[in-house]
């Protein structure tokens, strides 16, 4: 690079401290960094999607544990988990446009009602998991897929069938707890999200960040209306 380049670089970066030393403009920056992160996104989704994967091939093969594994577990919190996601991508969106506006205040805001919901969602989740706890229907040593029913008064499953729900269970657990983590990923980024929002870090020609995160976001979101259906509505005939 001539010296003359060099002048004219760091004269554009005085006037623009967001852009980034390998960047020539503001809207290279920003279409190089959401590229990479639909990349990263794609590599998410093959990653969910060999966990989906498994899931329908043994359902198949087990469908009858399956089904009564699937009776076991709570419509009613899964539900409003859907809901409370649903919201928490609108609360999202608002702050991706709230910081296109440049409405400071209203961006903290956002971000801040969407690290709520996300609580919501995952002390609904630790919930669910402590009845699976209480139930014996974690697999390992003490899983016992009739130890809730016999508690309950209702008809065992057969012995081979209860043996395949811990299938069923140990995928649950596998999926339902990676969607958690990556809430828990997204939540902590929140937190890093609004303190910087709150500082003014994020102008209206400089809200990438923001913007890259709603994409992860909702990516989270999308992942959970197809685990909601697959593990809480398909197949719940009670079992026989």
């Amino acid at each position: 690079m001539s010296d003359s380049q060099t002048t004219t670089l760091q004269a554009h970066h005085h006037h623009d401290p967001s852009l980034l030393v390998q960047f020539d403009t503001a809207y290279q920056q920003k279409d190089a960094s959401q590229f990479g992160m639909w990349v990263f996104l794609i590599t998410e989704i093959m990653f969910f999607g060999g966990l989906f994967g498994a899931y329908l091939i043994y359902r198949n093969l087990y469908n009858p544990a399956f089904v009564a594994a699937s009776t076991s577990i709570a419509i009613k919190w899964g539900a409003i988990n859907t809901a409370v996601l649903i919201c928490s991508s609108l609360t999202m969106a608002m702050g991706v446009h709230s910081a296109a506006l440049g409405a400071r205040k209203l961006l903290v805001f956002w971000l801040g009602a969407t690290l709520v919901l996300g609580s919501v969602f995952l002390g609904i989740k630790g919930i669910e998991y402590y009845d699976k706890y209480t139930e014996h229907h974690i697999p390992g040593a003490n899983f016992d897929f009739n130890y809730d029913r016999a508690e309950k008064g209702e008809k065992l499953v057969p012995a081979d069938v209860a043996t395949q729900t811990s299938i069923f269970f140990a995928l649950y657990f596998a999926m339902t707890g990676m969607h958690a983590l990556h809430m828990i990923i997204g939540a902590g980024i929140l937190v890093f999200l609004i303190w910087r929002a709150y500082h003014g870090a994020y102008p209206p020609h400089h809200y990438t960040m923001v913007e890259n995160f709603g994409l992860y976001w909702h990516f989270v979101d999308i992942i959970w209306i197809f685990l909601f259906p697959l593990l809480y509505l398909v197949s719940r005939s009670p079992v026989h």
